[in-house]
């Protein structure tokens, strides 16, 4: 495989292949006549998954999509890499599938990565409410929180490095194209008062106790893949996985709840669904520890309050994330508009939830 080099990340083979957004064909040929050379160039069929809104996904395979080899290309978005660890997402893949929470990843090339694909169904956001989903998803994302850092040194919380990441990309945003001003939100019309805000998020959020676990920290639907097969769940696309509080990664999957494309807050999780997932969580949360896997009340109220609290950030990180896309994505996805709903429903809740 001369188009093969070997990546520094853990051994990884690197290809340097180069696919196009918009006409991505031959480059993925390349891709699998280097990865799948006993494949037939006829037989390749390519599917693309539609879905994402900030890279592009394609599924490529001989026979069925779902029996036989199926190799997932992904093709980083544009000007990603400002904002994304590229490594540090190789590094998750591989430590996530080695505790059977992911798939194996089979190479990255100059923009993008290909990995296994695992069979199911990307969930829609009509299921999240289902009982035997959420408790399905409460289970694994316990499963992802109790595998342990590699280093003995404490691992630190990815949230503030992250956000000031954000806020710095939305600063140079703005430099170049005005955008705040559109979102009509005065708490958010300028660098500056985003800034002071982040700065008081943090300040407050400092006082709230959550334990540093290894998170998902992107959960939407289209991350999690349902096989009602096996009745499992499996969590895919690890760009911002990383170590960060466990309460943001629970709360920003509760966010999600409300969708994507059209955000709807009526479809927030009601009182008694989180209250649920949280002491189906925690059962599998303690029962790693091989403590009593006995939940109380006195257990989940006080996580109840924390996710709350919590919920605040991921708000704010993807309010942000929402700005400075809006100038470099290439996605076909109204950023401007989801912005404005994530920062619009943060200010709405900020004082209800730090007074709880």
């Amino acid at each position: 495989m001369e188009a093969i080099c070997v990546a520094e990340t853990n051994g990884l083979p690197h290809l340097k292949i180069s696919v196009k957004e918009e006409t991505p064909q031959q480059g993925i040929m390349e891709l699998l006549k280097a990865l799948r050379p006993q494949w037939r160039a006829d037989d390749i069929k390519i599917k693309v998954f539609t879905e994402g809104i900030t890279n592009q996904l394609m599924a490529c395979h001989t026979g069925g999509l779902w029996s036989g080899d199926v190799v997932l290309v992904r093709v980083y978005g544009n000007m990603t890499d400002l904002f994304l660890d590229r490594h540090k997402e190789m590094e998750m893949f591989q430590t996530l599938h080695q505790h059977g929470c992911g798939p194996k990843l089979y190479c990255s090339f100059e923009n993008g990565i290909c990995y296994e694909f695992m069979r199911g169904m990307v969930l829609e956001d009509a299921l999240l409410p289902q009982p035997v989903i959420y408790r399905l998803i409460a289970k694994e994302m316990a499963k992802i929180h109790t595998i342990k850092p590699k280093t003995a040194s404490p691992p630190q919380p990815v949230l503030w490095t992250k956000m000031s990441q954000f806020l710095h990309l939305v600063e140079e945003s703005e430099n170049g194209m005005p955008i705040l001003s559109s979102l009509c939100l005065s708490e958010a019309a300028s660098v500056d008062a985003l800034t002071s805000e982040m700065n008081e998020l943090k300040r407050r959020l400092g006082h709230v106790y959550s334990p540093i676990v290894l998170c998902h920290n992107d959960l939407l639907t289209k991350n999690i893949v349902y096989n009602d097969r096996e009745g499992s769940v499996s969590f895919i696309d690890y760009e911002y996985a990383d170590f960060n509080y466990q309460a943001f990664d629970i709360a920003n999957h509760f966010n999600e709840f409300a969708g994507v494309n059209d955000i709807d807050y009526n479809l927030y999780p009601s009182l008694e669904l989180q209250r649920d997932w949280l002491a189906v969580y925690l059962r599998r949360y303690k029962s790693s520890s091989g403590t009593d896997v006995t939940v109380s009340e006195q257990e989940v109220n006080p996580l109840y309050v924390t996710v709350c609290k919590f919920s605040l950030a991921s708000h704010f990180l993807w309010g942000l994330w929402a700005i400075f896309q809006a100038r470099h994505s290439t996605i076909n996805f109204d950023f401007i508009k989801y912005a404005k709903a994530r920062f619009k429903r943060y200010f709405e809740k900020k004082e209800e939830y730090f007074g709880m």
